[in-house]
């Protein structure tokens, strides 16, 4: 690792600190700028890596997605939610470990969604709620849901001991210790987001990040102009953020789920 990438992790690491001991608030803020910023970047090559004589159904397709995850938030959060949630799991176990066996790659899908919740239960279900669950799950799931983050957490950190994996250790530990929104978002990036950057970044052929982040700032700036229109126009009065978060993310993530991998140069014959 390069002085200046050890300098990034080391604010990266600092600020979610940081984050850890700030109010709600602090956190949500934290996990807008991390998932939303960072991350979100890994996305935004979903076009450069379509055939040129598929892009205009393609993006018709993505943009479609996106308007029906908005107004199916918008409708009815509570069932988008946990659709959402379970979709994300699925993805992170089909690309974080895409040579693994299939209980380590479920496990990693079930961690990434269930493990924030194994040490910090009440703030998990907190976050539940104000993300459009609208009401309170029953004790014994959200506890089923701790326990079950737990053990994929405790066999994931066994993995990587037994590998020396330190990103693998380093994600998981983010996971469980860190409060949720900060655990996920250093876990997100650690396991998920940077990792499919580089892959990304060496498939365009580009030499740095910076000039990955050249080539993609069109559509990475057109990401978050709608996710911000998004939290502006769709939920004005969620002074919490927590729902207009992850209707921006939603929006954003499922046609990057979904329809991406159907159109990628490399499932064409």
């Amino acid at each position: 690792m390069t002085g200046q990438g050890r300098f990034g992790w080391a604010g990266l690491w600092g600020a979610a600190l940081a984050a850890s001991f700030s109010p709600l608030a602090g956190q949500v803020l934290f996990a807008t700028v991390a998932i939303g910023l960072i991350g979100m970047a890994h996305g935004a090559s979903d076009l450069d890596v379509v055939k040129r004589e598929r892009q205009f159904p393609f993006l018709a397709a993505y943009g479609l997605v996106i308007v029906l995850c908005l107004f199916w938030w918008h409708g009815a959060p509570a069932l988008a939610l946990p659709i959402f949630l379970l979709a994300s799991a699925i993805h992170f176990a089909l690309e974080d470990a895409p040579h693994g066996c299939s209980i380590e790659r479920l496990a990693r899908g079930i961690s990434m969604i269930a493990t924030p919740a194994t040490l910090h239960l009440q703030a998990f279900s907190t976050i539940l709620h104000e993300a459009g669950l609208g009401f309170s799950l029953p004790d014994s799931f959200t506890m089923g849901i701790a326990l079950t983050g737990g053990l994929c957490a405790a066999g994931l950190i066994f993995v990587g001991l037994l590998r020396r994996d330190r990103r693998l250790l380093a994600g998981t530990l983010a996971l469980l210790l860190l409060p949720p929104f900060v655990g996920f978002s250093m876990g997100f990036l650690i396991l998920h987001a940077l990792p499919q950057t580089r892959q990304r970044r060496d498939r365009l052929g580009c030499n740095s990040t910076i000039r990955y982040l050249q080539a993609t700032w069109p559509i990475l700036t057109a990401a978050i102009l709608l996710a911000a229109g998004t939290i502006v126009l769709m939920h004005p009065t969620d002074k919490a953020g927590i729902q207009s978060l992850f209707t921006a993310l939603a929006a954003l993530a499922i046609p990057h789920m979904l329809i991406t991998p159907w159109f990628e140069s490399r499932h064409q014959v």
